[in-house]
């Protein structure tokens, strides 16, 4: 039977529906540039049918035991398992990345939803004693209120599932303003949901503006917290609007992450342990490493190792058996790699693989290496979120370590070394939310995911996740 690629409407009180006035918005294949189906565009008609559903929702969810919300969760993550496969294919066509890959993410989704669903269990309040016997002091944990969340295209289902978790593990409803280049496979993986058993308004999807709907949703009294990943400029402007209402945030924003390849390192284990982190998913990945910060005395093997992995790489449709690199999502982020490497051929620097498209049908940019890149470049300043990296070299830690802390951001870093004394350097001093040592990234359910300066506030993993959804009442009794 041929796949058919389908059409995504909206979910909202458990059904999904059409938009109010029947706009839709054309949905692409990266691999191929053409129209493979649509996805409806809500107006504040749908919005307001949305929001009143979640608030109804919140009322019945929150009056749910952790019990049972544990088994509906537990019975949706199952159920994802089982469709692991045909959810994978949606995604791969629609967002461009590997079979392996799309199907990949799909069952570490159903692994997180589980690790919630458990720890909502463990959601306890305390006995605080106090100075006057006579009163009784406790402090009780309960459900923020309506979530509102805006997830991105790079992974469709695992940035959903950070943010549905939580959300769902603590008694909160949960409205998600997913991506309109990737809408079916977060609506395949909601749809999990809703065949669980989840209560009607617990959960909601819409698509549409994405200004015009998160000016409407952060603003409207019924949403309690905001959540979104994406952009740091993006992120501020929305943080900005959140707190103008007084509504708690988790901003999970934008990396340029560097890479310590310090002087006693394992070169082929950091080569291929960055490549398999820069190139996973096209390079389109907040916690991609990009500035690749190398002893001089082992730039040379390094780089020599780490292009011959990137030159080993098949790019191709990710519905391909041996395709290792998908194409980049749209049009735009490949003009935005070929936009970096204009800056590069005006300021200098050596493109010694890659550097270019692949082809004239689809979004294909090869993986590309670009060493001494000028300090002032666009790629070592700015996220290009695509498989482009540039490499410097080091002769001090101390330098490493300033040129890793130089930038704004702090969302992840990667380092390299045998030596204890210099793991403890690093995870002391460098600035950032995560770090990875002597290995690709390895981000899962019960470790906090989230950034530090411009790269963010909050978590979006590990029980720190659900302390996010939580309000933390005192009440004192005198008399009883």
């Amino acid at each position: 039977m041929s796949f058919q690629y389908p059409d995504t409407r909206l979910l909202i009180n458990n059904a999904w529906q059409d938009a109010a006035d029947g706009r839709t918005i054309d949905v692409l294949n990266p691999a191929t540039g053409t129209v493979i189906g649509r996805v409806a565009h809500a107006g504040v008609k749908d919005l307001d049918l949305a929001l009143a559903a979640a608030q109804k929702g919140f009322e019945i969810w929150r009056a749910t035991s952790s019990v049972e919300r544990q088994r509906i969760m537990r019975a949706a993550a199952a159920l994802l398992r089982e469709r692991a496969d045909a959810i994978a294919h949606i995604m791969t066509v629609e967002q461009g990345k590997p079979l392996a890959e799309a199907r990949g993410e799909a069952l570490s989704c159903a692994n997180m939803i589980e690790w919630f669903a458990d720890e909502g269990r463990r959601v306890y309040g305390r006995i605080v004693p106090g100075a006057n016997p006579a009163s009784h002091q406790m402090v009780l944990k309960q459900p923020i209120g309506p979530v509102a969340a805006f997830t991105p295209w790079n992974f469709p289902l695992n940035q959903v599932a950070r943010k549905i978790g939580p959300a769902l593990a603590t008694g909160c409803s949960f409205l998600c303003k997913a991506p309109e280049d990737t809408p079916a496979s977060p609506a395949a993986f909601l749809q999990c949901f809703v065949d669980a058993g989840v209560p009607p308004g617990v959960v909601g999807l819409v698509y549409g503006n994405p200004a015009e709907i998160s000016d409407y949703l952060i603003a409207h009294p019924v949403i309690r917290f905001v959540t979104f990943t994406g952009s740091t400029a993006v992120g501020k402007l929305l943080a900005a609007k959140a707190g103008a209402h007084m509504k708690k945030v988790v901003m999970e924003l934008g990396g340029h992450a560097p890479v310590i390849v310090a002087e006693d390192a394992d070169v082929e284990l950091a080569a291929k342990s960055i490549g398999v982190a820069k190139y996973r998913n096209a390079g389109q990945i907040c916690i991609a490493p990009t500035r690749f910060l190398v002893h001089e005395s082992l730039a040379k093997d390094f780089q020599n190792a780490y292009v011959a992995y990137s030159e080993s790489l098949k790019v191709g449709d990710g519905l391909s058996a041996d395709t290792k690199l998908g194409p980049l999502v749209n049009e735009r982020r490949l003009q935005a790699m070929e936009t970096i490497m204009a800056d590069i051929k005006a300021k200098g620097g050596e493109v010694v693989t890659g550097g270019h498209r692949i082809g004239d049908v689809g979004n294909f940019f090869a993986p590309t290496l670009v060493v001494n890149p000028p300090m002032d470049s666009m790629l070592f300043n700015e996220e290009p979120f695509g498989p482009i990296a540039g490499l410097r070299t080091f002769r001090q830690l101390d330098d490493a370590i300033a040129e890793a802390n130089r930038l704004s951001y702090g969302l992840s870093a990667y380092a390299f070394t045998k030596s204890f004394k210099n793991v403890q350097t690093l995870a002391d001093r460098v600035e950032t939310g995560m770090l990875w040592i002597n290995q690709p990234a390895t981000p899962s359910a019960e470790l906090p995911f989230g950034g530090i300066k411009d790269s963010g506030l909050g978590s979006e993993g590990g029980h720190e996740a659900l302390e996010e959804h939580l309000i933390s009442k005192a009440v004192a009794v005198t008399g009883v």
